[in-house]
């Protein structure tokens, strides 16, 4: 067998480190005699896997003592309305920078007052858009943002002024690539196909003041109720969070932590803007100053040469880089299990193409 390197926006690869530990487990984790997808969530087992995922979480983003960290099912795009759902009272101002910000106006305006205060749309999405305090609505409850936008490579490098509102944060595709301020942020939230583990879980980091009893809303709709039952209301996707688990216990242990993780992640993201920004061939749309270290758009500017480009990736064992529809081109994402030599290799494999659909 021969592994490929794996540039999917998500589902997205996994340490190779955590899929080993996995697979010497799954007949017998934590000597219990049987896989964590037979447990039951009630059981002591899980019990501690759920709690040693959540404290390594807690240790990894130095998440502080007021904040509860939930596993909820149903995606980053269920958040989209929980959020309005447990959060909106007056208004949500939300800046609109591309595909997972405009999904969240959708399901906003369909449960409140929604106020798209900024936005990158003219320009395809290339950069962040900056905001004043005075662009904020007067009586809003908090400023939405996505940190991270996986389809078009930008990155907020600031957090925008939201002086008396709360700040909400997708996180998707950025969390735990470096280390943040927590308690700058009221609420985050990431899908953890990304960089935390595998489809089916949802990491939501919340202030415990603004978890709240509301019989109005459907129980699992609720983020209380999840910190009440310590996100174990239901049965939760139970392997799923195992393997979060052990992605944070590769960060904590075999990484040395976000600082040094961040580290990895900024040479990976320098080397291959630096190799496109003196490129003959290629050319990545996005404003310098907002790029992301984890999803890097680029294009040749010729969409047959586009296709080509991804039909030989993929027989030169460089899989899912065929950018989104409304980007085109292609789009290497280099999360954190994404080594340093899988870029490496996709650089060189890029100076070759080039060298050979490049006349002089």
């Amino acid at each position: 067998m021969t592994r490929v390197y794996n540039f999917s926006a998500g589902p997205a690869c996994l340490p190779e480190w955590v899929l080993n530990k996995a697979s010497e487990e799954m007949l017998d984790a934590h000597s219990s005699g049987m896989s964590v997808m037979e447990m039951s969530h009630r059981s002591s087992e899980f019990e501690d896997i759920i709690n040693t995922a959540k404290d390594r979480l807690r240790r990894l983003m130095d998440i502080p003592e007021d904040y509860e960290i939930l596993f909820v099912q149903g995606g980053g795009s269920l958040q989209f309305s929980m959020i309005p759902m447990n959060l909106l009272e007056h208004g949500a101002d939300i800046i609109n920078t591309g595909q997972w910000t405009k999904k969240a106006i959708a399901e906003h305006k369909k449960l409140g007052k929604t106020n798209v205060i900024a936005s990158s749309a003219e320009a395809n999405f290339t950069y962040i858009p900056k905001i004043t305090q005075d662009d904020l609505t007067p009586d809003s409850d908090y400023v939405y943002i996505c940190e991270n936008n996986t389809i078009y490579g930008t990155k907020y490098k600031q957090r925008p002024p939201h002086e008396g509102k709360l700040l909400i944060a997708d996180m998707s595709s950025c969390i735990l690539s470096e280390p943040v301020n927590v308690s700058e942020y009221d609420l985050i939230f990431a899908g953890a196909q990304k960089n935390i583990g595998p489809a089916g879980v949802t990491v939501v980091i919340i202030r415990k003041d603004l978890l709240k009893d509301n019989d109005k809303l459907p129980s699992m709709l609720n983020y209380k109720t999840y910190a009440d039952n310590n996100s174990m209301y239901n049965t939760p996707p139970t392997y799923g969070i195992y393997i979060c688990g052990l992605v944070f216990e590769w960060l904590e242990n075999e990484i040395g932590g976000l600082e040094n993780m961040e580290k990895i992640n900024h040479k990976k993201a320098d080397m291959l803007y630096d190799y496109i920004d003196h490129s003959r061939l290629y050319s990545n749309p996005v404003a310098k100053e907002d790029r992301s270290y984890m999803n890097v758009p680029f294009v040749t500017g010729d969409k047959d040469l586009d296709a080509k480009f991804v039909k030989e990736a993929k027989e030169a064992g460089f899989v899912n880089i065929k950018g989104h529809r409304t980007v085109g081109g292609m789009r290497a994402s280099i999360y954190n299990a994404m080594p340093v030599e899988g870029v490496e290799a996709l650089i060189e494999f890029m100076k070759k193409f080039e060298e050979e659909n490049v006349k002089e």
